[in-house]
């Protein structure tokens, strides 16, 4: 059983309330097998060294009895000396978000090089954290057997850490190259590549299954799949694409794992067109479509021409029973916050306005080819 923390900084330019922040994490727990017991939240200047300030502290510690949880998860990455401090006052274990999405991803690689990535990201993850694994060894007093073997097993574990990023770095790097020499033989085919891009269960995995017939894993949960897929499909008449799906965005996307994934982000770097798939029905899809386009500026992508289908659209009961117009359209894009480029209504589930995406794909794409 779990409970969840979180803290809000005054003056923070953050686009997610604490709230939808906090609603994130529990469905992101709930992914990882926890059962959400409690949820604890604060304002604060800062955070503390204990990340929430004393009397939130207390009253975390309280609940204890009350809620009897064993695991606190915090929604937002930890420092390490946070994290110690923390298991010392509440002697539970300690999670933060990023931990808790490297749990995800660790149960959602399924290939060798989805494993690699994830394994690295999780080593670098854990190597500042090193010095809390012995903290028992320091409460034991000073003298000969305690102070001595506890510095001598943590440089142990730092050297075998470091040992095994630099082979997981090696081995990535050999992946990279491949992937490198794969994508030469796709731009020899002159096939452009359209890569779907989009946040976490906004229905990619599902379009990219209507569009290409594959059996792509879907589930109703943040990141059902992460290993990247390719297939070729046809436009009506109007030539192929290769068609990609990639792992989905989050907000607060752990640095680390964006590191670790750069061989399988480097797949968005060749895509002649960005496929943006936006869940129009989320209460959040302002906040999401947001966070996208903001992943893809930090990946250096935002230069890259770009079609948002708004998906789920079945799902609205405005909509589903009328006929799709332009102005329509226009009017949900512009709710989001799309207000240029190319936008089209879809429900991948139902395979609503997939002539049209497709129709859209092969318009725009004439178009940046003739300018290329």
């Amino acid at each position: 059983m779990a409970v969840l923390a979180g803290v809000e900084v005054n003056g923070s330019s953050r686009s997610w309330t604490m709230e939808d922040s906090l609603a994130e994490l529990a469905q992101l727990a709930r992914t990882a097998g926890a059962r959400v017991v409690g949820t604890i939240t604060q304002r604060l200047q800062s955070p503390s060294q204990f990340y929430l300030g004393k009397g939130k502290l207390e009253e975390l510690k309280e609940l204890r009895s009350e809620l009897h949880y064993s695991v606190a998860i915090f929604d937002d990455e930890l420092l390490p000396l946070q994290q110690r401090k923390l298991e010392e006052a509440l002697g539970v274990k300690i999670i933060d978000r990023t931990a808790l999405i490297l749990d995800i991803f660790a149960r959602r690689a399924h290939t060798h090089e989805g494993r690699l990535q994830v394994e690295l990201a999780q080593h670098e993850y854990l190597l500042p954290r090193l010095k809390g694994q012995w903290s028992h060894l320091e409460r034991l007093g000073g003298g000969i057997g305690t102070r001595g073997p506890g510095e001598s097993q943590l440089e142990t574990d730092r050297r075998i850490i470091r040992e095994k990023l630099h082979r997981l770095k090696k081995e990535l790097e050999a992946v990279r190259r491949h992937r490198a020499l794969y994508r030469e033989q796709r731009k020899q085919q002159g096939i452009p590549v359209v890569s779907l891009v989009g946040y976490t269960n906004a229905g990619k995995s599902t379009l990219f299954n209507s569009l290409t017939r594959a059996n792509v894993f879907v589930e109703d949960k943040l990141f059902a799949t992460l290993d990247p897929v390719t297939r070729r499909i046809g436009l009506q008449g109007k030539g192929e694409i290769l068609l990609t799906d990639t792992v989905g965005f989050i907000q607060k996307l752990p640095s680390s794992l964006v590191a670790a994934f750069r061989a399988t982000l480097e797949e968005l770097e060749e895509a002649a067109l960005l496929l943006h798939i936006l869940d129009i029905t989320h209460k959040n899809a302002i906040e999401q479509n947001r966070t996208v386009i903001e992943t893809v500026k930090e990946l250096g992508l935002d230069r890259k021409p770009m079609i948002t289908a708004l998906n789920k659209i079945d799902l609205l009961p405005e909509l589903n029973s009328k006929p799709l117009t332009d102005e329509s359209v226009y009017a949900y894009a512009s709710k989001v916050g799309i207000r240029d480029g190319d936008t089209v209504m879809i429900s991948a589930a139902m395979g609503w306005g997939l002539d049209r995406l497709l129709s859209t794909i092969g318009e725009r794409l004439a178009m940046v080819l003739e300018t290329a």
